[in-house]
């Protein structure tokens, strides 16, 4: 039996005429006061909450002293320091140009979302304790938004830090979350705070109103979410629109009533059909409760053995008197406590009731995840409420219930994850039938949801029934149950907090609107393969201006400004930024920023900005790392300190422009050794050679074969066809796409490469995130960083090829832009991080909106197609149309990186083809079974060794 609320032989709330919106508190317009003296500490309590030039009525000051208090409370119990009040020294920052999530709401509600976005995005976490910290003022160019502006609030950091901030100027909001609801300390002003915002909105009071509504949602849930929820009969007075007609729901019996009297005959057939009908199942009793907005949180239900229909019919005639408009009287099956560990055995002592609460974010994509799971245990006779249990894990609950087995527990588990985000699914397709009216604003997205679920006998399995749905009480108990782990291991792992998938949600909507409408120059299209670069742009809401060398280039169409010019003459690149400034500067473009992710573009880009003022690397530093000899000798010359230098990564080469430079290289470097194109791209003309007679032979080759770039186009041959041999590294090869904002590290991702095709270097396999232990991927990871800031790249999105050997990581080279083929797509699949996003932001002179400590949400293993080994499998059973059905099945994921199947000597993989997984073996034994299907494993390819790295 379960119920979150309060039972007793007497209603908790009189249901007189007394006005609810009278003991709403000061944020809603009532008297209320806070209870004196609740919180005992020894913190100050002189710290300067006033906010200058928006006095606070002495009632609302009232609040907001009592707000101050209970987080110096939650603070105290978790071990952490004392909010400081640095009030008296207001912070500037830079408005316009920094995340700024900010909170209206509860300490305790909030504590976990706040603590760990203090991590994720350090000071840029703030919590406004009163409505007064705040300001709406209207949005230039859009009519009826407004932005939000914070001019005091209690900011988060590392480590629990909290400080007491003013802001002059205010800092304008990125992201909204208000704590909505009836009771003392919300109401109006929160509401109205959070209504019509230009900035991202996590809540609405017009939302609220709907997903508070238990029989609104329990039908959403039904129909759309396939979630069992308790056998009801409603009673509704004139329903709301979205209850109106609709398919019957399974269990749910809705009766529109006109009036409110007169109904005895109607109540007493329907309640006598529902309590004898089947739908009710085993339940022994039934609850009778108000459903509606007023009535969240303000009363309790009633109880009454399932035979007794005199009662029922009773009670539901005297509460039919109190409704208003679109607000129903529930009666509901209560859900038997299941016997544990299996039904039919005898309880191992009291029987026991168990509910279960379910945070869910929504992620990348519109995705629901489940983020935490936290149960409460009590006698069985006694509903249980949130903030009268105690929390702790499923497996602690189950375990004291008797059901201890790993693998049941796992299955528990696995359907309250499906159910929960089934709930969070139904409840974003209504949202996205909603108009922005109907939602309180254009922004408004529901970013988290609680879920609360009894544990029921189902078949003879345990099913999740969902009672109702809620943001801040399951969100308390999730931090409640952090709160009690902190408090024995401070420190808490980052990826046990509930509330990271939505700090990461928050980040990413903040990055989006950072982003809106900026003017961005772009030099070079690319190919197929950047084809996403168009949709995501408008997706973001990015004003592209395109340079490009083919006029006919089909992202010609695409832009707002498209600029016709060579690029690929790099003898010129100087005096062709000049140029390119100067056409810039005709056509009137007021650009925020600059970039490229085109091997041809980078140096030119760079000189580029330079010529207009914007931000990027410089152009020296582009230089050293496009050209692979010379990155590598100059990383061996820096011997530090600090310590480990980035001479430590460094691999021995020597550059090759004429076959007299082949016999002094072969003097120089151990062979075996890797030649390969001093400008190159993907492994294009890269050959593993054994002796002298190979580089002789390898070099002549490359010269007479990719002389320049109508050869071999976009491989970097606009740079010559230099080369150079460097010393082969043993160990496996992994690929490290970092982004860096004024020298420093904001993410890194790792992933691993499968053996390659020797002599040749063309990627076969890859895997993500990577299979290595912590602490080799922290060395990678070092290795990488410490090479870029070697070669003077503070700023951007960089692509960094290692070897890890015995003696540690080797560097195969720098490319000074986004990673290419799968990276981009891959890293956004799994960490929910857009790369391009991240390069357009760091273009802008903007930080990139990231987490500190993304976590990969699976794996992913995928294989490469190659034209030369799959012209058959690619034209018959492995299609380009047969892959891209199986991607949109979601049984696959298709990375197409060329558009003809035309073989060559010098080839570049046609496509990646990968497979997702809870597991590294559960992608790769997918991925090997597809491939075998395919036709793309065979003898001459054999899929399973390209794998065999990631066991």
């Amino acid at each position: 039996m379960l119920s979150l609320d309060p039972l007793g032989p007497e209603w908790d709330c009189p249901l007189g005429s007394k006005d609810l919106e009278e003991e709403e508190g000061p944020w809603g317009g009532g008297s209320g006061l806070p209870p004196p003296g609740c919180f005992p500490g020894s913190w100050r309590h002189d710290v300067g909450l006033d906010c200058k030039g928006a006095p606070e009525r002495v009632d609302a000051q009232a609040w907001t002293v009592h707000y101050y208090s209970l987080l110096q409370s939650c603070l105290q119990q978790a071990g952490l320091p004392e909010t400081q009040d640095r009030s008296q020294v207001p912070r500037t920052g830079c408005p316009g140009a920094e995340v700024t999530l900010c909170i209206l709401g509860s300490p305790s509600t909030f504590l976990s979302v706040l603590l760990e976005a203090g991590v994720q995005s350090p000071g840029n976490m703030l919590l406004c304790l009163s409505p007064a910290w705040l300001t709406k003022v209207p949005a230039p160019g859009q009519p009826g938004e407004a932005a939000l502006l914070v001019s005091k609030a209690v900011s988060f950091h590392p480590g629990g830090l909290t400080f007491l901030d003013d802001f002059v100027p205010p800092r304008r909001v990125t992201y909204f979350l208000a704590g909505l609801g009836l009771g003392p300390g919300w109401g109006r002003e929160a509401a109205e705070l959070a209504r019509d915002l230009t900035c991202p909105t996590g809540a609405s009071a017009e939302l609220a109103r709907l997903l508070e509504d238990r029989l609104l949602t329990r039908r959403l849930l039904a129909q759309q979410g396939d979630v069992a929820v308790p056998a009801t009969l409603a009673f509704t007075y004139k329903p709301p629109a979205l209850l109106r007609g609709g398919d019957a729901s399974p269990g749910l019996r809705l009766v529109e009533l006109n009036g409110k009297e007169g109904q005895e005959t109607l109540v007493k057939e329907e309640v006598g059909a529902f309590l004898h009908s089947e739908a009710l199942g085993d339940a022994l009793q039934v609850a009778v409760k108000l459903s509606g907005w007023r009535w969240r949180g303000r009363q309790a239900l009633r109880l009454y053995p399932r035979n007794e229909q005199g009662p029922v019919v009773d009670t539901v005639l005297a509460l039919l008197e109190k409704l208003e408009e679109e607000e129903s009287v529930l009666v509901e099956a209560v859900c038997p406590p299941a016997q544990l560990p299996f039904p039919g055995s005898p309880p191992p002592g009291p029987e026991l009731a168990l509910r279960v609460c379910a945070v869910v974010c929504r992620t990348q994509g519109d995705r629901p995840l489940l983020s935490k799971v936290v149960c409460s245990v009590g006698r069985g006779d006694r509903p249980l409420r949130h903030q009268s249990s105690l929390p702790r894990t499923l497996e602690a609950a189950l375990a004291q219930c008797g059901l201890v087995e790993a693998s049941q527990v796992a299955i528990v588990r696995q359907r309250i994850k499906a159910a929960a985000e089934a709930a969070l699914a139904a409840v974003l397709t209504l949202e996205a039938g909603l108009s922005a009216e109907q939602r309180g604003g254009r922004q408004v997205r529901t970013d988290f949801l609680g879920v609360d679920f009894a544990l029921t006998v189902a078949g003879r399995a345990l099913t999740p029934v969902a009672l109702e749905l809620n943001g801040g009480l399951c969100l308390e108990a999730c931090g409640a149950l952090e709160g009690l782990w902190a408090a024995q291991r401070p420190g808490l792992a980052a990826e046990e907090a509930a509330a990271a998938p939505l700090v990461e949600t928050m980040l990413r909507r903040s990055a989006r609107y950072l982003m809106e409408g900026k003017q961005l120059l772009l030099l070079g299209a690319g190919g197929v393969s950047k084809k996403f670069v168009w949709e995501a742009a408008r997706d973001y809401g990015l004003k592209l201006h395109l340079v490009e060398s083919d006029p006919n280039h089909f992202a010609s169409q695409l832009v707002q400004t498209f600029i016709h010019f060579d690029v690929t003459e790099h003898r010129r690149d100087e005096e062709n930024a000049r140029v390119l400034a100067e056409l810039v500067r005709a056509r009137g473009l007021q650009l925020d920023g600059c970039f490229s992710y085109w091997d041809d573009c980078l140096v030119l880009t760079a000189l580029l900005c330079q010529e207009l003022g914007l931000p990027c690397n410089p152009p020296a530093a582009m230089r050293l790392a496009k050209q692979k000899s010379r990155t590598q000798l100059h990383l061996l010359c820096r011997r530090g300190p600090p310590w480990p230098a980035p001479s430590l990564y460094a691999v021995p080469c020597c550059p090759l422009e004429s076959e007299a430079d082949v016999d002094r290289a072969v003097r120089q470097v151990p062979l075996p050794g890797v030649m390969k194109l001093e400008f190159g791209a993907g492994a294009v003309g890269v050959r593993l050679v054994k002796d002298a007679s190979q580089c002789h032979e390898h070099f002549s080759r490359i010269a007479r074969d990719l002389q320049g770039e109508a050869d071999h186009p976009g491989i970097g041959l606009g740079w010559g066809n230099a080369m150079l041999l460097m010393e082969f590294i043993e160990g496996t090869e992994h690929d490290v796409d970092l982004v860096l904002f004024g020298g420093r590290l904001l993410a890194a991702f790792v992933s691993d490469n499968g053996p390659t095709r020797l002599p040749g270097f063309t990627e076969t396999a890859a895997c993500m995130p990577t299979g290595l232990a912590p602490e080799q991927e922290a060395q990678l990871v070092q290795a990488a960083f410490r090479c870029c800031l070697g070669c003077g790249l503070l700023d951007g999105v960089f692509n960094v090829e290692l070897k890890l050997t015995g003696a540690g990581p080797r560097l195969i080279e720098i490319n000074p832009r986004m990673g290419g083929f799968y990276l981009r797509d891959w890293i956004l699949e799994l960490y929910g991080v857009d790369l391009l996003l991240a390069a357009a932001m760091v273009a802008c002179g903007l930080r990139p909106a990231l987490p500190a400590h993304p976590r990969a949400r699976g794996h992913l293993v995928g294989v490469m197609c190659l034209v030369s080994q799959h012209l058959q499998a690619l034209s018959s059973t492995a299609s380009p149309e047969t892959l891209q059905a199986l991607h949109d099945q979601g049984l696959l994921r298709l990375n197409l990186l060329e558009e003809a199947l035309v073989p060559g000597e010098y080839e570049e993989p046609y496509c990646s083809v990968a497979c997702a997984g809870s597991s590294p073996a559960e992608a790769r034994h997918r991925l090997l079974g597809l491939c075998q299907g395919l036709g793309i494993d065979g003898p001459h390819y054999p899929v399973a060794y390209f794998l065999s790295h990631f066991k």
